[in-house]
């Protein structure tokens, strides 16, 4: 699909305007998001990105706002295993809620200029090198395997290889210093623990990326669908973190959800010359997959939480 030069540029000035918006009025000073603050602007993402939806189908027809929802829910559901991650590494590192809202500000400014990059490799790859999507798939397969093999995996933040490797070239204080990223002690430039936390989120957020972007090129290789869908779903995140880190806990089968999601879309992939799934397939698909495993986690924890009750 040819998307004119002045759909880009207005989205990106909607981005940017919104992202201005974010940390220059909503949020300029320093506070503890509360959870109907984060209810409030989650609802308000979702509902931007429906409204894109329907602008979609005005534009460029029925078939596109399909894909464009497909991938918005595939990107939103993948960019919920980000915020366990987030719980774990906030909890680690003990950081402040008051706090947190500056990491996944920048931590999310720097996700989008990943995706970016990203989708564009992704596409060009697929459009030169038709032999790629098979790759694409096979990866997402094994993905999924990994992920549903994996669930009871740790996390150590503190063995990150881009942790360690940056600890030997900068010092780094052994407290936080306010919200500050790097202070001055002693002459010397130090970093504190609250930018090691914006370097974990943005690698650990480079690996999701790995796994999402052709999550979505599985459901379409229009640049335009699959940059606006994603970058709706991720700056949506952050208020999604805050809306659901104190319940996340709960979610005992979201991981199977999304593992048995990549292995569909990376069957699709691979199949794309023998079984053509139509769109709005993938989409009933996966929203039931979703439905279900967070049915069956809310089910699973109040029954679990009504046992310990009874002891």
């Amino acid at each position: 699909m040819e998307v004119n030069s002045s759909f880009w540029i207005g989205f990106n000035v909607f981005v940017l305007v919104m992202l201005a918006l974010d940390l220059g009025i909503f949020n300029r000073k320093a506070h503890v998001i509360t959870i109907k603050e984060a209810l409030t602007w989650s609802a308000v993402w979702i509902c931007l990105a429906l409204i894109f939806n329907s602008l979609i189908y005005y534009w460029f027809g029925e078939p596109k706002a399909i894909e464009f929802l497909t991938g918005y829910v595939i990107e939103k559901s993948l960019s919920v295993d980000n915020i366990f991650v987030f719980v774990l590494v906030f909890s680690y590192f003990q950081i402040p809620a008051i706090y947190q809202h500056k990491i996944l500000f920048w931590g999310i400014l720097g996700a989008l200029i990943m995706r970016v990059i990203f989708i564009f490799a992704g596409v060009a790859l697929i459009e030169r090198f038709h032999w790629t999507i098979y790759i694409f798939g096979v990866f997402l397969i094994y993905t999924g395997y990994k992920m549903f093999t994996e669930q009871d995996k740790k996390m150590e933040p503190e063995k990150n290889p881009v942790i360690k490797f940056f600890r030997k070239i900068m010092p780094v204080t052994n407290q936080l210093e306010g919200d500050k990223f790097f202070v001055k002690q002693g002459g010397k430039v130090m970093a504190t623990p609250l930018f090691l936390v914006l370097i974990l989120i943005e690698t650990t957020d480079l690996i999701f990326a790995v796994d999402s972007i052709p999550a979505i090129l599985a459901i379409t290789q229009d640049q335009f669908i699959v940059y606006t869908s994603n970058v709706f779903a991720i700056l949506g995140l952050r208020s999604l973190y805050f809306a659901l880190a104190h319940v996340v806990h709960r979610f005992v089968y979201l991981s199977t959800g999304l593992a048995v999601i990549l292995v569909f879309v990376g069957l699709k992939m691979v199949l794309v010359d023998v079984v053509k799934v139509p769109t709005f397939i993938s989409l009933i698909v996966i929203g039931l997959i979703i439905t279900v495993s967070v049915v069956f986690s809310l089910l699973k924890t109040d029954n679990s939480e009504e046992i310990k009750g009874s002891k």
